[in-house]
């Protein structure tokens, strides 16, 4: 399992909260440990989950994965 703290750009309150955690939460092989405004801590298996995937997450939650 990789930890890995994500930086998120366009949130600023707690909807934007709920709909990072909300899209994060759909993928089966991710543990989400915390979202705040403006990041996410999670948890993942690399032979299933790839960086793209968590950066699709955050886009069709309306924000920008910072790189």
């Amino acid at each position: 399992m990789k930890t890995q703290e994500l930086k998120i750009e366009g949130m600023s309150c707690g909807h934007c909260v709920m709909a990072v955690r909300k899209e994060l939460s759909k993928m089966s092989d991710v543990k989400i440990n915390d979202v705040q405004i403006g990041s996410a801590k999670v948890e993942y298996d690399e032979s299933k989950v790839s960086d793209k995937d968590l950066e699709n997450a955050v886009e069709n939650a309306g924000y920008k994965l910072v790189k």
